[in-house]
Formats: structure tokens, C-alpha cells, sequence
């Protein structure tokens, strides 16, 4: 298995997506509470870049990586002006919907975005399965608090960090078995956590039983 399994490249455009998605949720929290466009910013901003920046704290990577492409922070500041006023003319299609699957699609993007940078740095493989799930989840964990809301990780008992960990691994087993190449496996395994992800929440799936 190669220490750097995916080009630098891809992992930019994999984690530029993850971003512009966990944004989105971002966008869509802050308009059902009702905030103002600092407050749409803010939610947005932690959604967005929440998960990666424990994961560059965790691996001990300076600067942080959307410190080093500031880029990124002028996408989601151009973004909040352009999607505050547009939300108030979409308001009756934001829904729990929504943001379940934004953030579904997130949690894929960001989990494998997070495994690769975690074996670019030459973390062990469980580790970097660990990082991946981190870098997954603490996105929504921050947007959710900021919002004054119970994280969804914890909130609704359908599997979520374990569809990231899921994935994490099935992202490692297929470098492992060399049956696909790097890319295939990170798109595979972004889109596994997702579906699998939607799945436990359409079918009402839950890791608790009911009393």
C-alpha cells in the first residue's frame, strides 16, 4: 500500500466538496433558527471547516488547512451573502430532509478526505480510520451546538459515526486488496457512507431498541 494514496489534487477537490456541503447545512440550521447573516456565516464557517480543523490539530499539521488556503473561507463568506437572501424565497422547501441529506453526503466526503490526509501522514491504519470518522462527524457536532440543538450523532439513535467508520475501512480494504484504484476507492467509499447513512434514516434504523 502506498504512503500517499491519493493525488494531492483530488483530496483538494474531495475536500473542497465536503466543505461546500457541510456549509449548505450550515446554511440551512441557521435559516430555521431565524439568524441574522453573521450568525448564517458563523454556522456555515464551523459546519464547514469544524471536522478538518480538529483533525490538522490532532495530527499536529500548521497551518490549518483552510488557514492555508484562505480561499476556501472567501468561498463560504461569498456564499453566506449569496445564499441569506435566496433563502428567504426557499423557505418552504428547508426542511429536516435537507439537512439529513446534506450532511449525509458530507459525512462521506469528509470522512475519506480525513483517512487520506491522516495516511498522507503517516498515521497507522486504525488511526487514520479514527481521523476519518472524526473529520466526518465534528462538523455537524459544532453546527448543531452552536444551534443550540442536541448533536445528530446523539440525537436520533440511527448509526452515523459508525457509517463513517464503515466507510473508513472499506476505503483501507480496497487500497489493501488493490482491487480498484486510489480514486475509485475514495468515491466508492465517500458514496457508501452516504448511502448507507440515508438508508438507517429512510428505513428508521436504530443501534438502540425501543422501549
Amino acid at each position: 500500500m502506498k504512503h500517499v494514496p491519493v493525488h494531492v489534487s483530488l483530496i483538494t477537490i474531495i475536500e473542497i466538496m465536503a466543505i461546500l456541503v457541510g456549509a449548505l447545512s450550515g446554511f440551512v440550521e441557521a435559516r430555521r433558527k431565524r439568524m441574522d447573516i453573521v450568525g448564517v456565516f458563523t454556522v456555515a464557517f464551523i459546519a464547514a471547516f469544524g471536522g478538518g480543523t480538529l483533525r490538522d490539530i490532532l495530527l499536529d499539521k500548521r497551518p490549518l488547512f483552510w488557514v492555508m488556503h484562505q480561499e476556501y473561507v472567501i468561498l463560504i463568506f461569498v456564499l453566506t451573502l449569496v445564499a441569506t437572501p435566496l433563502m428567504r424565497t426557499v423557505k418552504q422547501i428547508i426542511s429536516e430532509r435537507v439537512i439529513v441529506v446534506a450532511d449525509a453526503v458530507g459525512l462521506g466526503l469528509f470522512a475519506v478526505a480525513g483517512v487520506a490526509q491522516a495516511q498522507a501522514a503517516h498515521m497507522p491504519i486504525f488511526i487514520a480510520s479514527m481521523m476519518g470518522v472524526i473529520t466526518g462527524i465534528f462538523g455537524g457536532v459544532l453546527r448543531d451546538i452552536v444551534c443550540n440543538e442536541v448533536p445528530m450523532v446523539l440525537r436520533d439513535g440511527k448509526p452515523y459515526a459508525i457509517c463513517a467508520f464503515f466507510g473508513t475501512w472499506l476505503y483501507i480494504g480496497l487500497q489493501y486488496a488493490d482491487l480498484v484504484s486510489d480514486d475509485a476507492a475514495l468515491w466508492t467509499s465517500a458514496a457508501f457512507i452516504a448511502i448507507l447513512r440515508l438508508v438507517t434514516w429512510k428505513f428508521d434504523l436504530h443501534l438502540r431498541s425501543h422501549h
